[in-house]
Formats: structure tokens, sequence, C-alpha cells
């Protein structure tokens, strides 16, 4: 049975109209939520609002470039007068590109920050001050765990990450005394037709991956949809300035060394 733990809320997902972000707003909007999907792609927002009414939720879909703060508090205004609240601001939109540190142009560099660190800021701020007036908010950011242990190839992307969870901590002391709760949720490699053509195109590259992941496995959209849906929802009124890994311990794999092989199951 689908809980109706969104009813009534107003929820805004930037990158609202593909991947996880369109993924999002269905859970939400099958919960009750009138959900506002937010993207440069107006096409692309349609599509996924259309599915979503088809469905019989609410969705409005406006055009949204985050690297533009003054469209971002235009959007934030229409969205109180059409629903006359936000309850909850989703940080999804990302860009990233796989670049060697002494090949990236400063070009690169302010393409990866405006959109992942600034164009998080002017919303979450954006979106917070709202919230401030109305008494209560919820603020999640998608982020990724080669912020803070580092990834070659991201250097950009790793820097605008770890910005955007040094922010979403000092948001979270700052706002969290007057009802505000600031989070993150950071999925590792989720299974999509997207990451299979792009991450691991090849049985070679997939096995690699695998290796690195405790749990044997990717995860799904599903997994990483209800982690970062329990966050933005009332069960999490408790949990401020968080980062939700949700990656089956991939991240926490970086052993040196080498288990013997043997029985697995033996005692030790």
């Amino acid at each position: 049975m689908i809980g109706d733990e969104f009813k009534d809320k107003t929820i805004i997902i930037t990158g609202g109209g593909t991947g996880i972000g369109r993924s999002f707003a269905a859970h939400f909007a099958a919960r009750g939520a009138t959900v506002v999907l937010a993207a440069r792609q107006q096409d692309r927002l349609e599509a996924t609002a259309k599915k979503i009414r088809d469905n019989g939720g609410k969705a409005i879909p406006v055009e949204l470039d985050i690297r533009k703060p003054g469209m971002v508090d235009d959007v934030m205004d229409r969205v109180l007068d059409e629903t006359g609240r936000i309850d909850v601001m989703i940080n999804n939109a990302a860009g990233n590109f796989i670049a060697r540190a002494e090949d990236l142009t400063p070009n690169g560099w302010n393409a990866v920050i405006n959109i992942v660190l600034n164009g998080s800021a002017y919303c979450a701020l954006a979106a917070g001050k709202r919230m401030l007036k109305q008494g209560s908010g919820k603020i999640m950011s998608v982020v990724a765990s080669y912020a803070w242990m580092g990834g070659p190839g991201t250097v950009h992307s790793a820097a605008a990450k770890a910005g955007v969870i040094a922010m979403t901590k000092t948001l979270a002391v700052e706002w969290g005394p007057r009802n505000i709760q600031v989070n993150c949720l950071c999925p590792g490699f989720v299974d999509t037709e997207q990451s299979r053509s792009v991450l691991w195109p090849t049985k070679e590259a997939q096995d690699h991956l695998l290796a690195r992941i405790p749990a044997g496995r990717f995860g799904t959209i599903e997994e990483t949809v209800g982690a970062g849906a329990f966050l933005c929802s009332p069960a999490a009124d408790y949990i401020n300035g968080e980062v939700l890994t949700i990656d089956g311990g991939e991240w926490l794999n970086k052993g040196a060394f080498i288990l013997p092989e043997g029985d697995r199951h033996a005692a030790g």
C-alpha cells in the first residue's frame, strides 16, 4: 500500500525531468505531493509531468537554469503563488565530466562549479528563506563520496560536492533551531540504462566496479529514491546535517590487504 506521508506537500526537484530526479518525482507524486520539476529541457519536463498526471499525480514543470540566481528566485515565487508552500527542496541537478587535473581548463572548472556548487547554493538559499517564513522545511542535496575520499578525474566535481556538503552542515546548524533540516544523499553506483552504457559498458568494467562493492551488486533506483524520500519525510525530523550514503559499502572498501583464499565461513 502506498502511503500518503507527502500529501499536500510541495516538493521542488532540480533535474526533475530525467534519471533519478524523474524517479523522485514519481515517488513523491504517488504519495500525494505536488512535485515541481525544474530543469533546462522543457520538453523532458513536460513529458515527465504528463506521465505523473496520467497516473493521477500533481506536477508543475518549470524551466530553470540553476546557474542564474534571479531565475531561481522567480521560480520560487511562482511555486509559492501556485501552491502556497515549499516543503522540500531537492538539489539533484548536476554536471560533470572526467578530466585529468592538469588538463582541466578554467572554463571546465567553472562549468561544473557553477552548476553543482553555485546552483545548489542558489536553490538552497532561495528555498530556505521562504521555508524560514513558513516555519518548516527540508533541503536535500545529492552528492558523491569522492567529495571526501577523492577520485581521479573529478577534481572539479569533488571540490563542488565537498562545498555542497560544507554548505549543508553549516545551514543545518544555522537553520536547525528554526525547524529546517538540511541533509545530503550520497548514492553509489546505481544500475540504470545510462550507467550501464557509460560507466560499465563492458563486462570487464562491470566486474572491476563490482569487486569494490562489499554488497556485490549495484544499487537500484528504488533503493536510492527510498533513502532520499526517508530524509525528506517526517521520520527524519531529527536528522540534520548528515550525509546518508547508500552504496553497498563501496566507499569503505579501501583495504590494502588481500584476504587469503579458503573457507569464508570458517571460524576466525
